[in-house]
């Protein structure tokens, strides 16, 4: 049976109910969003005149709730237009609307009574073979359908999302007794190809898999925090980034979600497993339960373990409970992995510290690893479904098994031995039956050591994604220190950058140019994309700061260029070229998307022109580019300045979307042309039916443009009056003036005394002479060293 989910039903607007309503919005689901009516009227309704019965009043919980997700940063909603796809109204006089829905989700109070109560209101309304799913975080899942109809139990589990649920791919899908394979089988491809998430089913065990594994993990770093005498930011430095966990890492994320949310799991786990080896761990120490005492929850309530006084942040001392001045974390094994880019590589060199950081790994992995093997088979038979869970809910790059495979089987258990753990006993029999290694890469597919048959078996699910550790190295084609080519079939190669933060120097645009010969030779098209945490922050600043020092200006009017060309060729090459960015596209990034014959963006794409933020204007092309798309909307009779200003404030104002889909609004993807998908996995596999689409249909090489529309010393005299204003207000710096200054002339067109049509290669003259001219500023150098050395704007 073929199922269509055209409208869900969320009831509860909480942080989560609204949040999932946002989301299923931001895939262009209609979303009806129910809940409760007040029992009594604020001042303010009464000072209006409001009764208990104004439907104002009665939709006041659900419509406040809304609101403030709305407004709440990072935003739930990838474009503030899609938020008009949520209904919203209250359980007593809208229920009866749920008949419409295809998928009813229960989002209340974490209290079994309460759910049980909206599920028989639900009931009433629900047409039959409609799904009908729980957002509880760790409520036995069998004990909510009890006395409801056979249909409802069929169609009933549990989807347990992550907050955000923009942001958290985890997608949890836990059965009911009686729930049927279909439903099971539906939701999981329903959470992984809609949804963008990874789906993973869980047994309906306390806390699921997620929690049930990333708790332990936050509670025994709680035990073990103050016995091993670490401060609340060593302990931050030591699981964050270096072993590729979020910059929260562990206590700034505990601050973040909310100190008692965390508790609350704590002690249901504390209470649910009493047979579990670690259940000690799930006690509170005496520091968090007088954390809790004095209400001291973190963000929410504006301090946790950490706390900001003025402009400083203030830790948590554990010992005295009193707040201090930040010290500066630093440990020796710590440096020892410095030149190790990948965090997978770095966990071998950890375990062999010989100060307090090695003997935290030491300790923090084989307690992990002894914990997570325990699990199997109490709450997955799958070893790969934790590894999962971990990445995609707590967003760890490894999950525990993979680190473990990283170290070394036969050593994680040496670790597990000297802290006095003893591995599980399927574990010993997988090294006996000769399989060392829990994860195994054959043919290009991830394979996984199955408990029941003791033999690799493949990750279902993978044909419908591109996996780049799989086929690296037996796919390459070519590849130098900053590029790999490969052959990712049917005829499309794929260009996968590998230089620090994905940065574009002279061996990226080496890259670039050979990997389209390549394409124009022997193959059908091109996909420039990669599985980095971000796919590019833009051109080595570094390399153009060196130049710039060292007054070598004639080399850099050349990797200017080169980097023009480079892009130019990016659009003018005889196979068609797909780019396919994700997270930061900055920059240099940014404009290699924009010269794309498509861009296939993942939802999740923060791009945007930024170097105003170093002292110089778009060099590759971007400020051409946007010069060139301003005149493409001039309409006959229409104000052409109006539009050409809005592209130049984009760039002046260095405007970064917050989701692929804002990118739309400022004309860096254009509808009609470029797509968006949500889920990232998905994302290279895309790209590529559609690089071959495009060959299959007959690719031709476009002709250069020699049309682009300037409109001279109208536009110029306009922008040399508004950044005289803007520098008289206060509102910008002399050098801002400047730097938009010569936006404007560029994107004018320079100081023509008419409206012209000219060519994209005046443009590129123009805005390289505009780069090169910043840099010999001594402003501009101190802007890019700032960024170099501070990872953040200078405004002087």
């Amino acid at each position: 049976m073929k199922r269509l989910i055209k409208k869900v039903a969320v009831i509860g607007s909480g942080i989560m109910g609204s949040g999932i309503a946002c989301h299923f919005a931001n895939i262009g689901v209609e979303v009806l969003l129910l809940d409760i009516v007040p029992r009594e009227l604020t001042e303010a309704e009464q000072k209006k005149g409001l009764t208990l019965e104004s439907k104002a009043v009665r939709n006041r919980m659900v419509n406040d709730h809304l609101a403030f997700a709305l407004k709440s940063k990072p935003s739930p909603i990838y474009h503030p237009s899609f938020a008009q796809r949520i209904t919203t109204g209250n359980t007593t006089d809208d229920l009866a609307k749920i008949k419409d829905a295809d998928w009813i989700i229960e989002v209340v109070v974490e209290r079994l009574d309460i759910k049980k109560q909206v599920f028989e209101q639900i009931e009433k309304y629900r047409k039959p073979g409609t799904l009908i799913t729980s957002n509880t975080s760790g409520i036995p899942i069998h004990f909510m359908s009890e006395g409801r109809s056979e249909d409802f139990q069929k169609h009933f589990c549990g989807t347990h999302f992550f907050n955000p649920a923009r942001y958290l791919k985890l997608f949890e899908i836990i059965p009911g007794p009686e729930t049927t394979s279909e439903v099971l089988d539906f939701l999981n491809e329903y959470g992984e190809k809609y949804l963008g998430k990874t789906s993973v089913i869980a047994k309906d065990t306390p806390a699921f898999i997620g929690n049930r594994i990333g708790i332990f993990g936050i509670m025994s770093m709680f035990h073990n925090v103050k016995e091993m005498g670490f401060t609340v930011e060593e302990i931050d430095k030591l699981t964050g980034p270096v072993i590729g966990r979020p910059k929260s890492a562990t206590f700034r994320t505990v601050d973040v979600v909310g100190l008692d949310t965390l508790v609350h799991v704590a002690n249901g786990l504390h209470q649910g497993v009493p047979k579990d080896e670690a259940h000690d761990l799930f006690a509170l120490p005496n520091f968090i339960t007088m954390m809790m005492d004095k209400k001291w929850l973190g963000s929410k309530s504006g301090q946790g373990f950490y706390k900001k006084e003025g402009k400083d942040i203030l830790a948590l001392d554990l010992n005295t409970l009193e707040y201090r001045a930040q010290k500066k974390a630093s440990f020796a094994t710590l440096e020892l992995t410095k030149g190790i880019d990948k965090p997978i590589n770095r966990f071998k060199i950890l375990v062999t510290g010989t100060d307090k950081a090695g003997e935290f790994y030491r300790k923090d992995f084989s307690g992990m690893f002894a914990y997570v093997a325990n699990r199997i088979p109490e709450i997955t038979d799958d070893l790969y479904k934790i590894d999962d869970a971990m990445k995609a809910g707590f967003g760890w790059e490894n999950g525990p098994f993979e680190i473990w495979d990283a170290v070394g089987v036969e050593k994680g258990i040496e670790l597990m031995q000297a802290e006095g753990k003893e591995p599980a006993a399927w574990v010993t029999e997988m090294l006996a039956s000769g399989n060392k290694t829990f994860y195994s890469v054959k043919e290009g597919a991830t394979y996984y050591y199955d408990i029941a048959s003791k033999s690799q078996k493949k990750i279902p699910g993978q044909d419908a994604f591109i996996i780049l550790n799989n086929i690296r190295e037996s796919k390459k084609v070519w590849s130098n220190s900053g590029v790999v080519i490969e052959d990712i079939g049917d005829g499309i190669l794929n260009l996968e950058f590998q230089s620090k933060m994905n940065t574009i120097g002279g061996d990226v645009l080496q890259g670039i140019n050979k990997a389209i010969d390549l394409a124009e030779k022997e193959f059908g098209g091109l996909v420039i994309g990669n599985q980095a945490p971000n796919f590019s922050v833009g051109a080595n600043i570094g390399m153009i700061f060196m130049m710039a020092v060292e007054q070598e200006y004639e080399e850099l009017n050349m990797a200017i260029k080169m980097f023009q060309d480079t892009m130019m060729r990016v659009r003018y090459s005889g196979i068609p070229v797909v780019v396919a960015p994700h997270g930061m596209a900055l920059g240099g990034g940014c404009e290699m998307s924009m010269h794309a014959d498509k861009v296939v963006a993942a939802a999740e794409t923060y791009i945007g022109l930024v170097e105003f933020g170093v002292g110089v204007i778009p060099g590759g092309g971007g400020s051409k580019e946007m010069a060139l798309r301003a005149s493409d909307l001039f309409r006959k009779n229409d104000v052409e300045l109006n539009v050409l200003q809005e592209y130049f404030l984009t760039v002046a104002m260095a405007k970064v979307s917050t989701s692929a889909y804002e990118a739309y609004d400022l004309g860096i993807l254009q509808h009609g042309k470029d797509i968006v998908v949500v889920n990232k996995d998905r994302q290279l596999a895309e790209a590529k039916q559609h690089a071959l689409l495009m060959a299959n249909a007959g690719y031709t090489q476009p002709v250069k443009r020699k049309d682009v529309k300037v409109l001279g010393k109208q536009a110029l005299g306009m922008f040399l009056v508004g950044t005289d204003q803007m520098q008289a207000g206060s509102y910008i710096s002399e050098h801002d003036k400047k730097i938009a200054n010569k936006l404007a002339y560029v994107m004018a067109g320079g100081d023509l005394s008419e409206a012209t049509m000219v060519t994209e290669q005046y443009l590129l003259d123009l805005e390289r002479e505009a780069f090169l001219s910043l840099c010999t500023e001594r402003k501009t150098l101190e802007r890019i060293q700032h960024m170099l050395t501070k990872g953040k704007p200078l405004r002087n």
